[in-house]
């Protein structure tokens, strides 16, 4: 006889790791279900979004393969490994629970693995390989990976400029790829684009409203590819960001909402969409930079919720909390890194989200 009622079981299971969680399915049967149960997995999925983490890969010179660690605001720090896909993969996007990989050694394969649940799907590889010839990598220029937990599908986004001839000089075609998980296949449209995109652009890519969205280099708008339409468009910036301030400017998201953080050479600014029809903008918080002030021109926002934000150094990883004003170490590097942290960090949250 249980001394607590099945709903509180249920509340506290959904606040489990997901490895501890999988390992009560044995206890009985409405546990085993669970993971499975459509309630459960939604309320596991709510929880998780209020407890960003942050992937790091790690470059130890010392090292031939560099090393993956979660950070985790709750739990500290954790050993992350992506050893199940078999395969030396480059982590591209990051998206309610679900990892986008681009392999090493085989260019235009790509993975979409739950790295909690171990589970993935290798995609279909490009059939035209003048595709992923983008410019500069012989990669995509950029990568989004769109997973929308209430629908149970999941978008691959690649696109990027078509590169002219053998000259491998970029042209302003602008091809995009999409891969849509229900019909298992990639489909292609081409507009004309004239953006650069820096590392961070790249990496920072935020899905909301059933739309990709990137920061373009001179970050004067938001580029978004609409995935309903199938159309690109521009979001513009808060106009404080936009003129003549030289600041540096991130695009994160915010519990379900755009936001973009200035970092200048004393304070944090965030600000974040509340009216995304009307693309309205409302800075949230100022934050003074006095307490890290020798780290201020190396440190890049990585992922955030309203009571926290995370951010990386060269060497460290950092939480700042807002509700308290304090800033906490969560990592620091003890060796010599070839990379700096913030180059492969990304934000991440569990969730309960097949892949296969």
């Amino acid at each position: 006889m249980s001394f607590f009622p099945d709903e509180v079981i249920i509340e506290v299971l959904a606040r489990l790791p997901i490895k501890p969680l999988f390992k009560t399915r044995t206890v009985c049967k409405l546990w085993h279900g669970l993971p499975s149960d459509k309630y459960f997995v939604k309320l596991y999925n709510q929880v998780s979004d209020k407890n960003p983490m942050v992937l790091v890969e790690v470059h130890d010179s010392t090292k031939p393969n560099s090393s993956l660690i979660c950070v985790d605001n709750s739990t500290g720090v954790s050993e992350f490994s992506l050893d199940f896909l078999r395969d030396k993969v480059n982590i591209r996007a990051s998206c309610n629970g679900l990892l986008c990989c681009s392999s090493i050694a085989v260019k235009g394969v790509y993975y979409v693995c739950n790295p909690m649940t171990r589970e993935f799907k290798v995609l279909p590889k490009i059939k035209d390989q003048n595709l992923t010839r983008f410019y500069p990598d012989s990669e995509a220029t950029l990568v989004g990976l769109a997973c929308d937990p209430s629908r149970g599908k999941f978008d691959v986004v690649l696109a990027g400029y078509q590169c002219a001839g053998s000259s491998r000089r970029p042209d302003k075609t602008f091809a995009c790829l999409i891969f849509d998980s229900d019909s298992n296949k990639w489909r292609k449209f081409v507009s004309s684009q004239e953006e650069i995109f820096t590392h961070m652009n790249r990496n920072q890519v935020v899905y909301v409203n059933s739309a990709l969205h990137w920061l373009t280099g001179s970050g004067s708008y938001i580029l978004v590819l609409d995935l309903n339409f199938e159309v690109w468009r521009k979001v513009s910036v808060p106009d404080e960001t936009r003129y003549g301030t030289g600041n540096r400017v991130y695009l994160l998201e915010s519990d379900r909402c755009l936001s973009l953080i200035e970092i200048s050479d004393t304070w944090m600014k965030i600000w974040v969409m509340k009216d995304y029809e009307r693309e309205l903008w409302h800075m949230v918080d100022r934050v003074s930079l006095g307490c890290i002030k020798g780290l201020v021109h190396g440190i890049f926002p990585i992922a955030q919720t309203g009571e926290c934000v995370f951010l990386a150094t060269h060497k460290q990883v950092l939480v700042y909390h807002r509700t308290s004003w304090a800033w906490k170490e969560m990592y620091s590097v003890q060796n010599n890194a070839t990379l700096p942290l913030w180059f492969s960090a990304h934000a991440f949250r569990t969730s309960i989200f097949p892949c296969e």
